[in-house]
């Protein structure tokens, strides 16, 4: 059951960051609209937080003392004007009146000034976002996979994509993608090879943005304790967003293969680079996996096999006499690995299939049709 079936007062919606998303950023991933149709008196609810949550909104800039004073002078006007040409002066003495309304005055004031106080507290102190964050604020049941060894390691997920884990990083998934999303989080580097599906957009959580793709290959890199966070598209296209935890207007860059982007966490600035062969730190770091062609005319089985095992760092135990004579023509460059071997072994055909354990593959056939 969702937590927010549960409000009943409008703080309870004020509290809620995917709620302040939808209202303020227009951007309603969780829903929102349509659970509020359900059911008349929470619409009068959310209806009376929506009102409360954007008069208390501030603009992100700075806002002086003397504007405050300016904002605060004219909520007064405002109040006079109406206490002016309301209707309850004939049952209520004026002076009672003037304390309800200087009530509301001070309410008005003290909220503007704690809410602009903790944006900017917010803005100064959150714009830091850890591993331990991300995994919190997810509900479901997650899968974490740690790699504390010298070399990458394979995770193959519920929906066929794949995911090449640095050493000292790591990754928490759930063991079934459900809903409408697929949501994994990253702490250190990964490069990711997702199966298509559009309906199931797939978002990578890492550090202070969200990568979210339907079917590509692609790169990230986001170690808590670096400057930046990196993505580089091999396959496809990507789209790159500010997580709502930094507090920022969302912002969103398009990346096309063989282009990157550089996040700087301190300044919370998007940096687009369109030919990554110009930043010599996005090439000294380019891995086996996306310098590789996975295009294969008329290759030996063998030959593609060991271009495999240079690009995932795995290991594939084939009967190497059998299939010697074995060539194949195909295109596996926007595949994960599972789907990769899928295709192999259906074009070798002779019941040849394949077994996954962590980095040992083993291939087992009859030959070549």
């Amino acid at each position: 059951m969702q937590k927010r079936n549960y409000y009943t007062e409008v703080e309870d919606f004020l509290d809620d960051k995917s709620f302040q998303l939808w209202i303020l950023s227009k951007i309603d991933e969780q829903g929102w609209e349509e659970w509020t149709l359900e059911n008349q008196q929470r619409a009068k609810l959310v209806e009376d937080a929506r009102l409360l949550l954007l008069a208390m909104k501030v603009p992100h800039n700075k806002i002086s003392y003397s504007q405050l004073t300016v904002a605060l002078q004219s909520t007064w006007i405002k109040i006079e004007e109406k206490e002016k040409g309301n209707n309850i002066t004939k049952s209520y003495p004026v002076k009672y009146l003037k304390q309800y309304w200087l009530g509301i005055a001070a309410t008005l004031f003290f909220t503007f000034l704690s809410v602009w106080f903790y944006q900017n507290q917010f803005e100064v102190n959150h714009t830091i976002v850890t591993y331990k964050e991300l995994i919190e604020d997810n509900s479901e049941g997650l899968v974490e996979q740690t790699n504390n060894s010298n070399k990458p390691q394979i995770i193959t997920l519920s929906d066929g994509s794949s995911v090449l884990l640095q050493p000292n990083s790591k990754l928490s998934y759930p063991k079934i993608f459900t809903g409408n999303e697929r949501k994994v989080y990253l702490s250190g580097e990964g490069f990711f090879e997702i199966s298509k599906n559009p309906q199931k957009p797939f978002l990578v959580y890492a550090n202070e943005i969200i990568t979210k793709v339907v079917g590509t290959s692609f790169r990230v890199r986001a170690y808590s304790d670096q400057p930046n966070v990196e993505v580089l598209v091999r396959t496809g296209k990507v789209k790159v967003s500010s997580n709502e935890l930094i507090g920022n207007s969302k912002q969103e860059i398009v990346l096309l293969p063989n282009e990157a982007l550089r996040f700087l966490r301190k300044d919370l600035i998007f940096n687009k680079i369109t030919n990554i062969t110009e930043d010599k730190t996005l090439v000294s770091s380019v891995g086996n996996i996306e310098q590789l062609s996975f295009e294969f005319t008329d290759i030996p089985v063998e030959q593609i096999f060991k271009t495999i095992e240079q690009a995932y760092l795995v290991d594939i135990d084939f009967p190497k006499d059998r299939l010697k004579d074995c060539h194949l023509t195909t295109s596996l460059s926007d595949q994960p690995l599972s789907e990769k071997l899928k295709i192999i072994c259906k074009s070798i055909g002779n019941e040849t299939s394949f077994e996954m354990n962590g980095n040992q593959i083993v291939i087992t056939s009859e030959g070549c049709n």
